[in-house]
């Protein structure tokens, strides 16, 4: 750890772990291996007659090679790949070494039959995507969001003043206005959901060329769809050049992206918070907030968050916008690329962790929150105007604008005095004096 180049494997390696499953270089031989068998499977139950007679018993054994990969399993294919310094090949290869063992020579020349590298890389690759939303990503983020509806829950009775412009404005609910940000990772959420896992399954050209050459009364097309839906749970982009179109894939970045975006809404809204003192922060004993200044308490949680965000949305975009590009009918750089789709998925895990463990550490000062409501009572002056205007009251809001535009303070005994000289009935004053800067929240 000490010597890793990246934070990622480095300084937060126990907090992305979970990740090394998916987007590993072990984790994608292991997912090259899985396609490969689970391919060899389709063909024998479609069946080709080749493959007729292979012996049934031996699935379950096949079906192992994938399930119990191990490390040395995955070093033999390094070892391979250094010879044929082609890392699908190298899979294809360990796999005949272990269909020889197996007794199952005859059949090893269908181990990726008529196939190019891309047909296992572009299934393998959005299949590890779809898993590591599903195990790590989707329970990150929902973890994430309910601890904020907790706690808007608990804060919504609690008036607080807006601030549009940076300047006060008319009140609010301190819980409304963290439920706005569940709101919106909710309904990201759901459209990132609604992204199909596509991947790319065609041969050489995405024309299936040698499938029909070798079997021409097949419908490969057919049996290609069928195969990602039901073998490895993807939906079949047709038609296609030699690679995978990418669009589903950059559409979840995207989306990936704008989720991160309003997660550094939330750390900064947050942030402000803490500086205009409306949250305090647990003191943890034996930490330091600042190496020269002792009495600091800084909000670094949501700092981290911040940062890990936006590296992860830099990394989201270059994938979104480069993958759908390639040359012709296919070129290479979508390769090396791909091999980083782990880097944004760790840098917004740590931020997942990072903004929940500033969340554990707030501490609501509800007194500064009421001080700031009464240092501002100009702020009523809208509902004021508003309920005068219902009366047919003449020009209310330049009465108002009078009274407050541009001054540094407005009390609550000039807001009395303002109402008491209203030539309105009692009644109308009474509804307005019980206007106050932390009962006009609104619902």
């Amino acid at each position: 750890m000490l010597r890793a180049i990246s934070p990622i494997d480095g300084r937060y390696a126990d907090k992305t772990a979970a990740l090394s499953d998916f987007f590993s270089e072990f984790a994608l031989i292991r997912y090259r291996v899985l396609v490969e068998i689970q391919y060899f499977i389709a063909l024998v139950e479609h069946p080709l007659p080749q493959l007729a007679d292979f012996p049934e018993d031996k699935i379950p054994e096949l079906v192992r090679i994938a399930n119990e990969l191990n490390l040395e399993d995955a070093q033999r294919i390094k070892d391979i790949e250094r010879i044929t310094n082609h890392d699908v090949k190298a899979v294809e290869y360990f796999l005949k070494e272990k269909f020889d063992r197996l007794e199952l020579q005859q059949y090893k020349e269908f181990i990726h039959f008529g196939l190019t590298s891309q047909d296992i890389n572009n299934t393998a690759i959005p299949l590890s995507i779809r898993h590591a939303l599903e195990i790590v990503y989707f329970p990150g983020l929902n973890d994430l969001s309910e601890e904020l509806a907790n706690l808007s829950e608990s804060w919504a009775d609690i008036p607080m003043l807006a601030r549009t412009h940076g300047q006060p404005a008319s009140p609010t609910r301190l819980g409304k206005e963290f439920m706005v940000f569940v709101a919106r990772l909710d309904q990201q959420l759901e459209l990132l959901k609604a992204v199909p896992h596509s991947g790319k399954f065609g041969g050489a050209t995405g024309n299936l060329n040698a499938h029909y050459a070798a079997y021409p009364i097949i419908d490969w097309h057919q049996f290609s769809s069928d195969f990602l839906r039901k073998n490895l749970g993807l939906q079949r982009s047709e038609p296609t050049t030699q690679i995978e179109h990418y669009d589903n894939l950059a559409a979840q970045c995207q989306a990936m992206m704008r989720i991160n975006t309003i997660l550094i809404d939330l750390c900064r809204d947050i942030w402000t918070y803490i500086s205009m003192e409306y949250f305090k922060q647990k003191v943890v004993a034996g930490e330091v907030g600042s190496s020269a200044m002792p009495h600091k308490v800084n909000p670094i949680d949501f700092e981290n968050a911040e940062g890990n965000l936006g590296l992860a949305n830099a990394i989201f975009a270059h994938l979104a916008e480069k993958l759908p590009i390639s040359r012709l009918q296919r070129d290479l750089t979508d390769s090396t690329v791909l091999r980083n789709l782990g880097v944004p998925f760790a840098h917004t895990l740590i931020a997942f962790q990072s903004i929940r463990k500033g969340l554990s550490k707030l501490l609501l000062n509800e007194a500064q929150l009421r001080q700031d409501l009464e240092d501002n009572w100009m702020v009523v002056a809208e509902a004021i105007q508003t309920i005068l205007r219902r009366e047919a009251y003449p020009n209310p809001y330049e009465a108002l604008k009078a009274l407050t535009r541009g001054k540094a303070k407005v009390t609550a005994e000039d807001m009395r005095t303002f109402v008491e000289e209203l030539d309105v009935s009692e009644a109308i004053k009474a509804e307005l004096r019980e206007i106050t800067p932390w009962s006009y929240t609104g619902v």
